[in-house]
């Protein structure tokens, strides 16, 4: 699941405002720039992954060298993003998404310069970085830009580019590599320069609401009209002391992995088990990330109609959570599925899955921890997820290099999801609120 939709997962919900909504939509215009930011770092960080049985075949790749590069992208994009949220509260976010999407830009065209896998993992090290900054500097101009009574649906529209990002980049890449037979490094070069296109807009009409060259009075007043948050502050000390915290980081690190690996390695597998190549992938992916949007939907759901019939906040999630383990269970026979369309539809139905377990554990920080420690619980778990990430992708490149099947994989990510939930209940049993101290 993606980093904003556990922001919206935990938004709080307002009644509505008595006030109609005022002339002037420039805050919509920046809620559409933060969407396209979303759609060009999926993007950006796909393009690999369906480009790499073509690089394989070119330059002898080894699994194991493939998982190095998508393992340390991990690492550096989860050490990234506990740095970004830091750098955010400092410089805001029309500075924080320039150096973020200047950065992740640098590597992405660096990536065009080598050919070995060790060249890939040290030209993605300011892609990691930089796609890191995409969650703080967005969720940031959402704060400066929406009101609470709006900010939920701000958060769930540009959040949606993170699927339809999943769901561009196999048609983009096989329409300028396999359709106009271009080098591969023209994958890389035509994304880029999109970012460039964005950099500039975002220069240009982005400001704080209180300065916006083009903003109505009313507008402004719109924005302004609620009393800005006092957040506080929480140290990562004062959080990690909660074994709450620990159920929210233990649920991130077994689940999280699952969602890398599919990003990262299926267009390899419908490759090795079926043939497919840049040609035939855009479908097959299509459907399954769009199987995952439903998940998301379907498992906020859930969660929500128990809690309308007066359920708990705790029973209510861990209920929807292991509805959702139930269907993950299938894709542990997705490696011996006979035809692609039948592994397609194991694998997004375990994304769905995915998904709607995501959505309520993400619900966590917004359920038992108080607004200022949020940040830094939302960040110490997306490390963690990141760590996660990075030992599945190492463990699957040696895997495939050995016995040279997805097998082990595919059962791995059925079960993790059971055990994700144990692990969860265990250490989070009363689902209660925590007290932190400023």
């Amino acid at each position: 699941m993606s980093e904003f939709t556990q922001a919206a997962a935990q938004a709080p919900e307002t009644a509505a405002h008595a006030v109609r909504p005022p002339r002037g939509r420039i805050r919509w215009v920046i809620c559409g720039l933060l969407f396209t930011a979303v759609v060009l770092s999926y993007i950006d960080r796909l393009v690999l992954g369906v480009l790499k049985p073509q690089l394989q075949g070119l330059y002898g790749w080894t699994n194991s060298g493939y998982a190095d590069i998508t393992g340390y992208f991990q690492v550096f994009y989860g050490v990234g993003f506990l740095l970004f949220g830091w750098l955010i509260d400092r410089v805001g976010p029309r500075w924080g998404y320039l150096l973020a999407m200047g950065s992740w830009t640098v590597g992405h065209f660096a990536q065009t310069l080598v050919t070995s896998t060790a060249g890939f993992v040290v030209a993605r090290i300011p892609l990691a970085f930089g796609e890191a900054g995409t969650y703080p500097s967005a969720l940031a101009a959402a704060s400066q830009w929406f009101p609470k009574k709006e900010r939920a649906l701000a958060i769930g529209i540009f959040n949606a580019g993170a699927n339809v990002g999943a769901v561009v980049t196999p048609l983009l890449v096989g329409f300028i590599v396999a359709d106009l037979i271009l080098d591969w490094r023209w994958a890389f070069i035509v994304t880029g320069l999109f970012n460039i296109v964005w950099l500039v807009a975002w220069w240009r009409l982005y400001h704080p609401p209180g300065r916006h060259p083009r903003i109505t009075t009313e507008e402004r007043a719109w924005i302004e009209a609620e009393p800005a948050d006092d957040n506080g502050r929480a140290g990562f000390l004062s959080v990690l002391r909660h074994r709450e915290a620990w159920a929210y980081m233990a649920g991130r690190f077994l689940i999280d992995p699952v969602w890398w690996t599919f990003l990262f390695w299926l267009p390899d597998f419908f490759h090795t088990r079926y043939g497919y190549d840049l040609k035939s992938f855009g479908p097959p992916l299509v459907a399954i990330y769009i199987l995952a949007d439903l998940g998301a939907v379907a498992g906020g759901w859930y969660s929500s109609r128990q809690l309308k019939r007066g359920a708990s906040a705790g029973s209510a999630r861990k209920r929807a959570m292991f509805v959702c383990a139930l269907f993950a269970l299938p894709v542990m026979f997705a490696a011996q599925a006979s035809s692609i369309w039948i592994a397609v539809a194991l694998i997004g139905l375990a994304c769905a899955a995915h998904q709607g377990f995501s959505t309520n554990l993400f619900a966590l920080p917004g359920d038992q921890f108080p607004r200022y420690a949020q940040g830094t619980l939302i960040g110490v778990g997306g490390f963690a997820g990141a760590v996660g990430g990075f030992l599945a992708s190492k463990t699957l490149g040696a895997l495939l290099d050995k016995v040279g099947s997805y097998g082990p994989f595919f059962v791995a990510c059925g079960v993790a999801y059971l055990v994700a939930l144990l692990v969860f209940h265990l250490l989070n049993p009363r689902y209660r609120d925590v007290k932190i101290a400023q």
